[in-house]
């Protein structure tokens, strides 16, 4: 559970929730790294001694074509989603007793919603969803009605306010 600080400009008057940690995509990167001796995630990822990690929330367990599943996982039962992973990940034999996952889990919260942050970059084919390259401008909605098609809230994209630091 993320903890939230609460920011009080003294003499200022602002006052302002924050996060006390943010989802950090690139350290979740570098968490990874012990993750890719067993998964890839990416556009030329491969199952391997794991299954490819690309769209994983979402998706069914043990449902990769190619991959060869323990029973465990693919009797689980278990659809992914952010904290079904969250609980997984600390703990993979404890949640999927029988898993073929010999991983002893990650352990610090900051860690895991840097991974989770990472993971959920990628889409069902490895591209990296909802990233905007670098010159390139979101689409803006026409009308700003709710939902149109042309609209980043609509498609999922992260508004570019959110993308910028704060600064107190």
């Amino acid at each position: 559970m993320r903890s939230l600080v609460l920011v009080l400009g003294v003499g200022v008057g602002i006052f302002a929730i924050v996060p006390g940690y943010a989802q950090d995509a690139a350290s979740g990167e570098k968490i990874f790294v012990q993750c890719k001796a067993c998964h890839q995630i990416g556009e030329t990822a491969k199952n391997a001694v794991g299954p490819v990690l690309n769209g994983l929330f979402g998706r069914k367990a043990g449902m990769i074509e190619g991959y060869s599943y323990s029973a465990a996982n693919k009797n689980s039962g278990i659809t992914w989603d952010e904290a079904t992973f969250r609980e997984y990940i600390k703990d993979p034999k404890a949640k999927i007793p029988g898993t073929k996952m010999i991983f002893p889990g990650l352990k610090d919260p900051k860690q895991i919603d840097d991974i989770v942050a990472y993971l959920k970059q990628f889409d069902p084919t490895g591209k990296k969803a909802g990233i905007v390259p670098a010159g390139r401008q979101l689409a803006k909605a026409r009308s700003g009605a709710v939902g149109e098609i042309g609209s980043a809230a609509f498609r999922g994209l992260p508004d570019k306010s959110v993308l910028q630091p704060m600064a107190f």
